[in-house]
C-alpha cells in the first residue's frame, strides 16, 4: 500500500507490486558493479544502510567497478585531466567525473572523493558564498545546479556553501517556475526550458524537511512547469529527449524528467502518463532497458561550432555500450516505476 511520508514523498509500506523479475534483480545485484548492487539493494529492495549486504556492497564501491575506474584516472591532487579545468576537457574533466561519482553512490566518506569535492568547490566559488560559479563567480543554472545536486548526493547537505547555492537557484528561477540554461546573473531567469532540469534535480536530492517556504514554492512552480508540458511538449519534437542516456551530464531526456518528478513526489500525477508509457514501451522482453545513447546530440548551433573547432570536440564518458542492456538505465527505470502507484490505482495520502 502506498502512502505519503511526513515530507510529502511516496513511500511503500512494502513493495506493492513486482517491478522487476528475479533474473533482472539478480543481474543488477551482481557483485562486479558494487555501485549498482548497492543502489539496487537500497532503492529497489528498500534495505537499510545497516543491512549486512548493503554495508558490504558500499565498502567495495571505491575499489571495484565504475567508481574505481573513475578514481584510477584522478590526479592525487584532486582533479581529472588537468588542474583548473573544471569542465574541460568535456566529458572527462573534473566536473563530469564528479557528477558520475555522485550517480554511482560514492560519498565524501571516501577520502579521494572528499578531497576532490573540496578541490571542486574551491575552484568554483559563487558570488554570495555558494559554489558552482563560472567566470567572476557568476552562477550558470546548468553548471551550478548540477554541482549542487552532485554535492548533495555526495554527502554535503548540511554544508552552508551548498545551502547558499540552493538559495541562489530560488532567487534566479523564473517567477512562474523553471529555469533557463544560459543565464548567469543573480536575477530571475528571463525564460525557461525543459532542458534546464538541473534546478529541480538539485532539490530532489535535498531533504524536504530542510526546505524553506521559498524553496517549497520554487519547487512546486518548477514541477508544474514540467507537468503542464507532460515532460516533452515544447516546440518541435526533439528526438534526443526520447533517447535514454547516461551519464546524463546536463542533457535532458524523458527518463531524466521522470526520475526527478517522481522523486519529488509527483508519481501519481496523470500528466506523467505519456512519459510513463514511453518508459514501459522501451522495456525489453527480458525485463531490462537498453542504453540508447551515451550523450544526446548537440544543438545545431553547437554542432556548427564543434565543426569549426575540432580540437574542442568532446570525448564521451562511457561505461556501457549504446544499444545494449544497461544496468544504470534499468536501475533508474525500475526506480521510477517503484515510485508510481499501481496502474489504475491512486496513491493514498494519509494524514
Amino acid at each position: 500500500m502506498w502512502k505519503f511520508d511526513d515530507i510529502g514523498r511516496y513511500t511503500p509500506d512494502s513493495v506493492p507490486f513486482s517491478v522487476a523479475s528475479d533474473k533482472v534483480l539478480e543481474w543488477l545485484l551482481e557483485p562486479e558493479q558494487p555501485s549498482i548492487r548497492y543502489l539496487a539493494l537500497t532503492q529497489l529492495l528498500g534495505k537499510r544502510e545497516s543491512d549486512t549486504e548493503v554495508r558490504e556492497a558500499k565498502a567495495r564501491i571505491p575499489s571495484s567497478g565504475w567508481v574505481a575506474e573513475i578514481l584510477s584516472r584522478r590526479d592525487p591532487r584532486g582533479w581529472w585531466v588537468r588542474d583548473g579545468g573544471r569542465m574541460e576537457p568535456r566529458f572527462l574533466g573534473t566536473h563530469w567525473s564528479m557528477l558520475a561519482l555522485a550517480d554511482l553512490g560514492a560519498t565524501r566518506a571516501i577520502l579521494q572523493v572528499r578531497e576532490s569535492c573540496e578541490y571542486w568547490m574551491t575552484k568554483s566559488p559563487l558570488v554570495g558564498g555558494g559554489v558552482g560559479g563560472l567566470g567572476q563567480g557568476k552562477g550558470h543554472h546548468c553548471f551550478t545546479a548540477n554541482m549542487a545536486r552532485a554535492l548533495l548526493r555526495l554527502g554535503y547537505e548540511d554544508d552552508p556553501r551548498v545551502r547558499n547555492t540552493l538559495e541562489f537557484l530560488v532567487r534566479t528561477a523564473h517567477p512562474k517556475g523553471g529555469w533557463t540554461c544560459r543565464w548567469n546573473r543573480d536575477t530571475p531567469a528571463p525564460s525557461r526550458t525543459l532542458d534546464a532540469w538541473e534546478g529541480l534535480g538539485a532539490f530532489a536530492a535535498y531533504p524536504p524537511s530542510k526546505w524553506t517556504p521559498a524553496m517549497k514554492g520554487c519547487v512546486e512552480r518548477g514541477a508544474q512547469y514540467f507537468l503542464e508540458r507532460e515532460l516533452h511538449l515544447q516546440g518541435d519534437r526533439y528526438e534526443p529527449w526520447f533517447r535514454f542516456h547516461w551519464p546524463t551530464h546536463y542533457y535532458y531526456d524523458l527518463l531524466v524528467g521522470l526520475d526527478c518528478l517522481t522523486e519529488l513526489g509527483y508519481g501519481n500525477d496523470p500528466r506523467l502518463g505519456y512519459a510513463l508509457q514511453l518508459l514501459r514501451s522501451k522495456r525489453r522482453k527480458d525485463g531490462r532497458w537498453n542504453l540508447d545513447a551515451v550523450q544526446t546530440d548537440p544543438s545545431d548551433e553547437a554542432a556548427r561550432w564543434l565543426a569549426a573547432h575540432p580540437d574542442k570536440r568532446p570525448t564521451p564518458l562511457t561505461f556501457e555500450r549504446p544499444g545494449m542492456p544497461s544496468k544504470m538505465i534499468t536501475l533508474r527505470a525500475l526506480r521510477v516505476l517503484q515510485r508510481v502507484p499501481p496502474s489504475g490505482r491512486s496513491a493514498i495520502r494519509t494524514v
